[in-house]
């Protein structure tokens, strides 16, 4: 950690400032009020004072490397001892080159009997260099471990939003899976393009896994990767429709986070239906956020697959780790149409 004087340039103007009045006020107090000529009290007020801050400077090396694990007894004596060595030669010092330097017989027997002063006035440049530069110091410490705490909070969220991220593939791996076993013995052909489709968004997915933000443009194309996997399973029963202009396929959008909810349309729309499932995507922009609202139809005759809910609170936890808002998602269902909607910030 740099010397916080000599290290910004602002705070060396103002350190030099502050000085420069001690130096004008201490020369007023020796000419106006003891009567001592120009010359000798303009020295007499640059040698003390000067000196003081070339050692003011140097006690910040003191402050930041003799801190450590020492305890408060410890570190009392500590300065109590390096005060009485700093102030002791500053004034010893300085009291032997004005003896030697300034002939003036009524100067040195005040020289001589302004000593104790001079050791209070050392004594509280001391203090008040040792008490700012611990301020200082326990400032920079404390900013230090807001920004440690901010990188780990960062790093934690990451790795949240990867394993909730990671949760995807897996689970519509296993499906796809499955449905190819049962392809390759019905219908070998249908089997054979869903692997190559399968590879092919794969493929997709492993290239953009490290990625958290995308637009939307790039996530309707893994979409539709996806689901003209799911249509070779379910050919007519399936049909899906994108709403969407130019501007808003710009706008920006976590990765994966439409993917649960065109599985959880799918499963409970499409899997125990004989009729065609549409499936509707409507994108547009609502002041500054972007409103997407999947919709999907079902029949309510049919044996409604459960299902343990991870793909919507999955997508939940993700907008809120991301957005830090719990009100992103909404859910509705009517006799015959379920709406999962949700709202994505659009701050730039």
């Amino acid at each position: 950690m740099l010397n916080p004087i000599t290290s910004n340039n602002k705070y060396l103007v103002n350190y030099g400032t502050v000085w420069s009045l001690i130096i004008g006020a201490h020369f007023a107090v020796l000419h106006f009020y003891y009567h001592i000529t120009i010359g000798v009290a303009a020295t007499d007020s640059l040698l003390f004072n000067v000196f003081f801050a070339f050692l003011g400077i140097s006690l910040w090396n003191l402050v930041r490397y003799g801190k450590g694990n020492q305890n408060f007894i410890n570190l009392l004596v500590s300065h109590i001892f390096s005060s009485l060595l700093i102030i002791g030669f500053w004034l010893i010092s300085g009291y032997l080159i004005l003896k030697y330097a300034v002939n003036d017989v009524y100067y040195l027997s005040f020289l001589d009997s302004s000593f104790p002063w001079r050791i209070i006035s050392g004594m509280f440049y001391y203090s008040l260099f040792i008490l700012v530069y611990y301020v200082v110091v326990y400032y920079q410490d404390i900013q230090d471990k807001i920004k440690q705490e901010a990188n780990l909070k960062t790093l934690i969220k990451e790795v949240e939003l990867n394993a909730l991220k990671n949760q995807i593939n897996p689970h519509f791996l296993f499906n796809s899976l499955n449905s190819v076993s049962s392809l390759t013995i019905t219908s070998p052909k249908k089997a054979q393009d869903m692997i190559i489709k399968l590879s092919e968004y794969l493929r997709y997915s492993l290239s953009n896994e490290e990625q958290q933000i995308t637009i939307l443009k790039t996530e309707l194309e893994n979409i539709q990767l996806y689901l003209e996997i799911e249509k070779i399973r379910f050919g007519n029963r399936l049909n899906f429709q994108f709403n969407c202009d130019d501007k808003v396929l710009k706008a920006k959008i976590p990765a994966m986070i439409l993917q649960p909810l065109f599985e959880n349309a799918i499963k409970h729309g499409v899997y125990e239906s004989t009729e065609t499932i549409n499936v509707v995507l409507n994108a547009e922009f609502r002041k500054n956020q972007l409103k997407l609202s999947l919709k999907n139809d079902f029949d309510p005759t049919a044996k409604q697959t459960k299902g343990e809910g991870i793909g919507l609170k999955n997508t939940k936890e993700r907008l809120f780790l991301i957005y830090k808002k719990n009100d992103l998602i909404s859910l509705n269902k009517t006799d015959n149409e379920f709406t999962a909607a949700i709202k994505i910030p659009q701050n730039d």
